[in-house]
């Protein structure tokens, strides 16, 4: 076990620690259900979400300052997490399924039901939630705490589906540069966050395709923490980035769950986004996807072990150029490599403009399409 993983696990033991005090002295907030945009398939499909004490947030505004936003942002990490809870998800027919929260207050499910709520949204499908029971430590503070989760279920219509990272692929995180990916994270919000020119429109392009029907699935990849949710949620909802499940990692510190086994030159970021791309991929064998992501980490590595992991699944791999020329230099040879061996395209792009134009030139997206993306670059 590596210096990472023991850091992690021992603020984990502490954090719960202070949280069975606080409880025992009547010292936790009301409790909070945060419940996650998830996917699956009309017979099987999973909901996530996380029990923990509330944490004072309110909504927030683009009038909030960086002090503010900084408050916010350390009550976001600093929760008190319910583990031992006893959660229920229902579906139609007064069918209840209970599941159990984690050490660190998270609990999924995977379902296989024999029905799937109307979708109330278009490809949404709302799941209520609800806490039914919590350990006896924590017996005093159950009350009426519920939530609704949202699963996508792609039509029979959709084209392809879409997989894209979040930091400099739709919001600006400067992340090759650690003190300015500091500030920008810990001192802005959802309204105050930059996105990058044309990256709405051409997301929406996709989701149209060259149908019309806003038919083609998102989906989200992000080593994030599950703790900055809302921010990530709100943002894509304020920018008009087409909504998805939103993949975040459940540590800051150490390996991802899943993630074991690798070989050491495989950090946790590569890991984790590899087992949930993969995951998606599983979810939907029917399905070609589109991949998304930028040249400051290790997307065209991980998206080229996609390619070639999953063979005739990938239509095209957009890797956005961060501006870094070391990090660049990586992607040329990448791409030669992948396109020899699979045929599929690994572009590096200057900006969405670029991309949309060649997505139009093969019939992924419509001129209508890359007519607004041109408009937007002016």
């Amino acid at each position: 076990m590596d210096a990472g993983q023991w850091l992690a696990d021992g603020w984990e033991w502490v954090d719960a620690a202070i949280t069975r005090v606080a409880a025992r002295l009547g010292r936790l907030r009301p409790l909070h259900l945060d419940v996650y945009r998830s996917y699956g398939t009309p017979h099987r499909f999973y909901v996530k979400g996380r029990l923990l004490a509330d944490r004072g947030l309110t909504p927030q505004t683009d009038a909030d300052s960086p002090w503010r936003n900084f408050q916010a942002m350390y009550r976001r990490f600093n929760s008190r997490e319910i583990p031992g809870a006893e959660v229920v998800i229902s579906l139609p027919n007064h069918l209840d399924l209970p599941v159990t929260t984690g050490s660190t207050g998270y609990f999924t499910l995977r379902l296989d039901p024999p029905a799937l709520p109307p979708a109330v949204d278009y490809l949404w499908h709302p799941v209520p939630v609800r806490l039914s029971k919590l350990p006896q430590r924590f017996r005093g503070l159950l009350g009426q705490v519920e939530g609704v989760a949202q699963v996508l279920i792609p039509p029979p219509t959709a084209e392809f589906g879409v997989i894209s990272d979040l930091d400099d692929t739709v919001i600006v995180t400067k992340a090759t540069h650690l003190l300015r990916m500091l500030r920008t994270v810990l001192l802005r919000n959802a309204y105050s966050h930059e996105t990058l020119a044309g990256v709405a429109t051409f997301y929406q392009a996709l989701l149209y395709g060259q149908s019309g029907r806003p038919d083609n699935p998102f989906f989200y990849v992000s080593s994030s923490p599950w703790n900055l949710y809302d921010v990530l949620d709100d943002f894509l909802r304020l920018q008009g980035v087409p909504p998805g499940p939103l993949l975040l990692r459940e540590t800051l510190l150490g390996r991802t769950p899943g993630s074991e086994g690798r070989t050491p030159q495989s950090s946790p970021h590569h890991g984790h986004k590899l087992k949930e791309i993969n995951q998606i991929l599983d979810t939907y064998p029917d399905l070609p996807f589109i991949l998304l992501g930028d040249s400051g980490q290790q997307d065209p590595d991980i998206y080229a072990e996609v390619v070639r992991t999953h063979p005739g699944r990938i239509r095209v791999v957009y890797i956005r150029d961060v501006g870094v020329p070391g990090r660049a230099s990586r992607v040329a040879p990448i791409a030669e490599a992948l396109h020899h061996d699979t045929g599929v395209e690994l572009l590096l792009v200057p900006d969405y403009l670029t991309a949309a134009t060649h997505a139009a030139a093969h019939g992924f997206i419509t001129a209508e399409g890359l007519t607004k993306v041109r408009a937007v670059h002016g």
